[in-house]
């Protein structure tokens, strides 16, 4: 098997089969989901809550993020790996392409950003300095206390508009991939729809090119708390292994989501 890239999930889209994507942070979970077939691995800030403690993802510092992304391109052969850009590491185009080099040098493929259109000329950079850019929109925990909590987004159609115009846009700038959090089921289908790139969701509905989850929330092992969006697949299963591969084989047939982990 070869490694998998953006021309891999790409092609998954146009044939309309779904992308599987979990966060990892270390060799041993990456080499596990690599093995098991998992398209995309994300090294989130997330881990400033699941690893951390903390109740936001706003103290992960890039040398954080770039020790847990060397360590899971090591368990990986196949799988393709991004790393998440952190809180106020790309405020201005010289901090951007700094922090994302030592984010590709630590071993990812492509860093994602959390924002709309006023990231146009951040990833147009990107882009032109060769570092492939995932799009982050909806609820974008690195904005929390703007939005005054892990808020759903995009229920009023003003918002939803919004939301879809800003996945066109990081799309012509350049995003080859984009993840969408916490919006309606409708609304993550617009924007599949809207956009030739893949479209990731995290409580975005079914109709998403591919999901991704935590790992600590998949394995329901989360410090913190259990999200509406996320499924417990060890409690249903009692097995690690068979809980990755029981995710794998729910969101390749559309049975994950359900109504009951997505947003109306």
């Amino acid at each position: 098997m070869k490694k998998k890239t953006i021309a891999t999930l790409q092609k998954l889209k146009h044939e309309g089969q779904k992308i599987t994507a979990l966060t990892a942070y270390d060799a041993s979970f990456a080499k596990l989901f690599d093995t098991a077939g998992v398209d995309l691995i994300l090294i989130g800030d997330s881990l400033g809550m699941v690893l951390q403690g903390s109740d936001d993802t706003l103290g992960v510092t890039v040398d954080d993020i770039a020790y847990h992304t060397r360590s899971v391109s090591r368990g990986v052969a196949h799988t393709m790996v991004i790393a998440d850009m952190p809180f106020m590491s790309y405020a201005t185009p010289e901090q951007t392409y700094a922090n994302a080099a030592k984010l590709m040098a630590a071993g990812a493929s492509m860093v994602k950003l959390e924002g709309g259109e006023w990231l146009v000329e951040t990833i147009r950079g990107l882009v032109e300095r060769g570092v492939p850019v995932c799009g982050h929109i909806g609820l974008t925990p690195q904005s929390v206390h703007v939005f005054g909590g892990f808020k759903v987004q995009g229920r009023q159609q003003e918002k939803a508009d919004q939301l879809v115009a800003s996945a066109k846009a990081l799309q012509q700038a350049g995003a080859q991939l984009l993840v969408i959090e916490c919006v309606p089921t409708s609304v993550g289908k617009r924007i599949a729809e809207a956009v030739d790139i893949p479209v990731i969701g995290i409580g975005a509905g079914v109709h998403c090119d591919g999901q991704i989850l935590v790992m600590h929330d998949m394995l329901g092992v989360s410090a913190n708390y259990m999200p509406k969006f996320s499924k417990n697949y060890l409690a249903e299963t009692g097995d690690i292994h068979k809980a990755v591969e029981q995710f794998i084989c729910e969101v390749h047939e559309k049975k994950f989501p359900d109504a009951g982990h997505s947003f109306e």
